[in-house]
């Protein structure tokens, strides 16, 4: 019996290792709940981040939808005491994945910010991999100084819930992509230009950006129909002529940059609107040459 005694206080961890557990568990909890939580009601932000990190634009929405549920189930699962452990292993085996990607993408991420979690910007180099290792390192302590999950019910009811709150954000989001409505009128070339009427091209883009000039090459490439190609610098606008002039895409210029990110709402460039008689028909988070142009086609924007 003492031998047994003794096993079971080996088995049981000192004090301060269970408040330390529990402690790094809340902390992490939180960060995962509200970075998924982010995702989740916003995926076209969280998609253009994938895209950031090289995700292929094909999955970055997917991914971006997957990751927000699945952080925000780890997140809860961590803040729960009795799903505390099941939330370590699952949001643990996220940061090996997240850190083994960013390892293998480092040449050509090095420097970039990586805003995974909201409200924290950091650049990719040693200390983002310092910081996600401890975060890993609080996964790992948050999972082994744990009792022993159990409740795989309630545990996956959690699960479930956060499915059908992303699907409902997720469809939400993709309403309000096709229900912007634009100003009524702009500033282009110095004079008012009304977007209620007709069809209009709003190309957001910034003149020493790469992928902005390419996109805007295969574009002008396009046969529109009955278009007004208005393009919108949001940086350096003294370039902007030069810019539509170098790629051969034929448009004016708008200086109201400020006052349409009010309404169109992106990180970086390039970005695009299909207006037709001032609503948005559909937004381009992401350019190439033969899918944008079957887009474009779709909605009869071009032939």
């Amino acid at each position: 019996m003492a031998q047994a005694g003794d096993a079971a206080a080996i088995r049981v961890p000192a004090a301060w290792k269970g408040v330390l557990g529990a402690l790094s568990a809340v902390l992490l909890g939180l960060l995962f709940l509200v970075a998924g939580v982010w995702k989740i009601t916003d995926p076209m932000a969280a998609a253009e981040r994938m895209r950031q990190a090289l995700v292929p634009p094909e999955l970055s929405l997917p991914a971006a939808v997957g990751f927000g549920i699945a952080e925000a189930v780890a997140g809860a699962w961590l803040i729960v005491p009795r799903f505390r452990r099941w939330g370590a292993w699952l949001a643990g085996a996220m940061l090996v994945a997240f850190l083994a990607y960013m390892g293998v993408n480092y040449g050509a991420l090095r420097g970039e910010e990586c805003n995974c979690f909201p409200w924290v910007r950091r650049a990719v180099g040693p200390a983002f991999f310092v910081s996600d290792l401890g975060m890993l390192l609080m996964a790992v302590a948050a999972g082994v100084w744990a009792r022993p999950s159990s409740g795989r019910r309630g545990a996956a009811m959690v699960a479930a819930v956060t499915v059908v709150f992303a699907l409902v954000s997720f469809g939400v989001a993709a309403v309000r992509e096709t229900t912007v409505t634009a100003p009524a009128t702009i500033l282009v070339e110095g004079q008012p230009f009304s977007l209620e009427r007709g069809r209009v091209f709003l190309y957001f883009f910034d003149p020493e950006c790469a992928h902005c000039d390419q996109a805007a090459r295969w574009m002008s490439q396009y046969r529109w129909r009955n278009v007004a190609l208005i393009g919108v610098p949001t940086a350096q606008p003294e370039f902007a002529r030069e810019f539509l002039q170098s790629t051969g895409l034929a448009g004016r210029i708008s200086t109201d940059a400020d006052r349409l990110r009010q309404v169109f709402r992106f990180l970086d460039p390039p970005y695009a609107v299909a207006l037709e008689n001032g609503r948005q028909r559909l937004a381009f988070h992401h350019f190439d040459r033969e899918g944008t142009q079957q887009a474009l086609r779709r909605i009869g924007f071009v032939e």
